[in-house]
């Protein structure tokens, strides 16, 4: 990211990940239908079959995913787009995350690898004195955003997570996403009941994020298909740092059952250096 909007946290590890740029948010469409309720039209029906998306991934196992965050501050809109895939199962993915240009449209960062696991992330080409063959390691519980908007991408695990706490769920109506039927509903999670809620390796990371927003509630717009499973959410988060920040995020899911391996680095590949601002 440009300096100072390339930084939500600063000094050690778990705060120069913002400053990395990487904090940004994308521009984003909501994403995927319904799943199967006899009557998912109304209200409890709605909020129920919402609440179900990440157990309906969990059992498909894998999928691909895209990524986008946009944040707006001070006049200033930047996104930023990741692709990759993720393993709803061994609750594990990676992302290649593009950095946005510059202002005079040149290039500013090579691509960043992020390795995502529960409790963690890793990236590769973090850039601010990192060298080139060396990975950053983040614990995301100490994080105060809980890689929401961190890592430039909501990790697709938590994103799910999310909607565990799903409330004032109303059915919007059917529509296609990437030429899917999806149902598409709207309504609003709260972090901290979504941290209640959620799996055990994911309750770290929103715990923490319930304590960083600004806001709690989080508006949604969440596409599902006929088997129940997240094809698409966005969720709009509020975030203060020096000032209001708006991020929509947004997570693409596709390729259900394409393998996702994730190899982890060597703890002799992880950097231990003095991360610059």
């Amino acid at each position: 990211m440009v300096e100072h909007r390339h930084r939500l946290l600063r000094g050690r590890a778990a705060e120069v990940v913002l400053a990395a740029g990487v904090t940004l948010a994308v521009t984003a469409t909501g994403g995927c239908a319904g799943g199967g309720g006899s009557d998912d039209r109304s209200p409890a029906e709605a909020a129920s079959v919402v609440r179900g998306a990440a157990d309906a991934l969990a059992r498909t196992g894998s999928a691909r995913a895209r990524t986008a965050m946009e944040m707006a501050t001070g006049g200033t809109r930047v996104t930023i787009r990741g692709e990759g895939g993720v393993d709803f199962k061994k609750r594990m993915g990676q992302l290649l995350v593009l950095l946005p240009a510059d202002v005079k449209g040149e290039d500013e960062h090579r691509p960043i690898t992020e390795l995502l696991v529960p409790g963690a992330l890793y990236m590769k080409n973090r850039g601010a004195g990192v060298p080139a063959d060396k990975w950053v390691r983040v614990d995301t519980t100490t994080l105060a955003d809980g890689n929401l908007v961190t890592g430039g991408a909501t990790d697709p695990l938590i994103a799910a997570e999310l909607l565990r706490a799903a409330q004032e769920v109303t059915y919007v109506g059917e529509t296609e996403v990437a030429g899917t039927r999806v149902r598409h509903y709207r309504g609003t999670t709260d972090i901290g009941r979504a941290a209640v809620s959620a799996s055990a390796e994911m309750r770290g990371a929103l715990e923490a994020a319930a304590k960083g927003f600004s806001k709690d509630t989080v508006p949604f717009d969440a596409y599902l298909d006929e088997e129940g499973r997240l094809r698409k959410v966005r969720h709009r988060f509020t975030y203060v740092n020096n000032g209001v920040i708006d991020v929509s995020s947004t997570t693409l899911l596709y390729g259900f059952g394409t393998p996702v391996t994730v190899v982890l680095p060597a703890s002799g590949d992880i950097y231990a250096g003095k991360i610059a601002d």
